[in-house]
C-alpha cells in the first residue's frame, strides 16, 4: 500500500522537507537574514514569487503599519530574497495600492526598487473578477505585479499564450516581397497575455481549489504562468510569503522545486496540507469547506488530507 502521509506540525523554525518532491516549507520570517539561509542551505534559485501583506487592512486579517516602517521592512525582505537568487534569475512582486490613502504602498516600494541589484522587466495587471464597488468611483479590480530580472534569466515566451482565440484581422505588412495578414505571420491562434491579464479568474468558493480563509489567495494559473516562464523543469522557485500554498503547488504541478515561508504556522501547515490533499485527492483545494478562521484551523488533519483515492491505494 502507498504511504499515509502526516501533516508536520509547525513552530517558528521548524522546516518540513517534502520526502517525495523536494519541496520545502518553513515557519519562518522573510525579513531575518538567518532565516533565509535555513530555508535555503546555500542553494541559489532562479525565480522568486512574493506576495508580501500590502499593508492594507483585509477582513481584519492584515494590518497597517506607518509606511516607513513597512517600508524599512520590504527593503530586509528584498535584499534578503535578491541575495538568495542566482546570477541569471527573475523576482515577481504582487503588490497593492490604496486608493484611499496616496496609492501607498506602491510607488514607494517602486522608487525603494530602483537602487536594488535588478532591473525592472514590467508592470503587470491582472484583472480581478470581482471588485470593491462604489457609487462615487471606479471599482477597484485590478492587481499589480511588479517584474524584475537579475542578469539574463530565461523566459519562455510560449508560456505567455493563452486559451483565448484571437478574432481581429489585419495589421498587413510586407514579409519577404509579400504582403501578409496578422494570422499568416502568428505563431499561434490565440493571444498573448502580454502585461494585462484579464483571462485568469479570481479565486472565489465554487472553485475547487478554493482554500476558505485565505483572502490573498492567487490563482494557480496565474502561479503557473510565472513559474513556466521565468524556469525550467527541475529548477528551484522561491516564496517567502506562502499564505494559501500556490506557489508551492504550481511549482509541483510545473515539475520544479519550490522552498517556501510563512510566520504564521497555521499558514505553513496548510501549505502542507494543500500539496498532500492534491496527492491523495487531485483536488487543488478544498471548495466550499470553510478551513480557516480567525488565524485557526477550523478541520481536523484527516480532513485536510481528504479521502485517499484508488492510485494511492494501489500497491507501490
Amino acid at each position: 500500500m502507498a504511504e499515509v502521509n502526516n501533516l508536520p506540525n509547525f513552530e517558528h523554525g521548524i522546516v518540513w522537507e517534502d520526502p517525495v518532491g523536494g519541496h520545502r516549507v518553513g515557519c519562518l520570517d522573510a525579513s531575518r537574514k538567518e532565516d533565509v539561509g535555513k530555508l535555503m542551505k546555500e542553494e541559489k534559485a532562479v525565480l522568486a514569487i512574493q506576495d508580501p501583506p500590502y499593508n492594507v487592512d483585509i477582513n481584519d486579517e492584515f494590518g497597517n503599519s506607518p509606511l516607513d516602517r513597512y517600508m524599512a521592512w520590504s527593503e530586509k525582505w528584498v535584499d534578503n530574497t535578491i541575495g538568495v537568487l542566482g546570477e541569471n534569475s527573475s523576482l515577481y512582486i504582487w503588490l497593492g495600492a490604496d486608493i484611499r490613502n496616496g496609492l501607498q504602498p506602491l510607488p514607494d516600494f517602486m522608487i525603494m526598487m530602483r537602487r536594488k541589484p535588478v532591473k525592472v522587466r514590467n508592470f503587470i495587471t491582472m484583472r480581478n473578477q470581482r471588485g470593491y464597488g462604489t457609487q462615487k468611483n471606479w471599482m477597484a479590480i485590478r492587481q499589480e505585479l511588479l517584474y524584475y530580472i537579475k542578469g539574463e534569466p530565461v523566459f519562455n515566451v510560449q508560456a505567455e499564450y493563452t486559451d483565448i482565440p484571437k478574432k481581429t484581422r489585419g495589421y498587413y505588412k510586407e514579409v519577404g516581397g509579400k504582403i501578409t495578414e496578422n494570422f499568416e505571420r502568428s505563431k499561434s491562434l490565440t493571444i498573448r497575455a502580454g502585461n494585462v491579464w484579464h483571462d485568469i479568474q479570481q479565486v472565489f468558493y465554487l472553485m475547487h481549489e478554493n482554500v476558505e480563509g485565505c483572502f490573498a489567495q492567487k490563482p494557480i494559473k496565474s502561479a503557473k504562468r510565472i513559474i513556466e516562464a521565468g524556469s525550467n523543469p527541475g529548477d528551484l522557485v522561491i516564496d517567502f510569503f506562502g499564505h494559501s500554498g500556490s506557489t508551492l503547488l504550481g511549482s509541483q504541478l510545473c515539475k520544479r522545486k519550490c522552498y517556501t515561508m510563512d510566520i504564521n504556522p497555521v499558514y505553513c501547515k496548510l501549505i502542507a496540507a494543500r500539496l498532500l490533499h492534491w496527492r491523495r485527492t487531485g483536488e487543488l483545494g478544498w471548495g466550499t469547506m470553510k478551513v480557516l478562521a480567525d488565524g485557526k484551523m477550523l478541520v481536523s488533519d484527516e480532513e485536510l488530507l481528504g479521502e485517499p483515492t484508488l492510485l494511492e491505494l494501489m500497491p507501490a
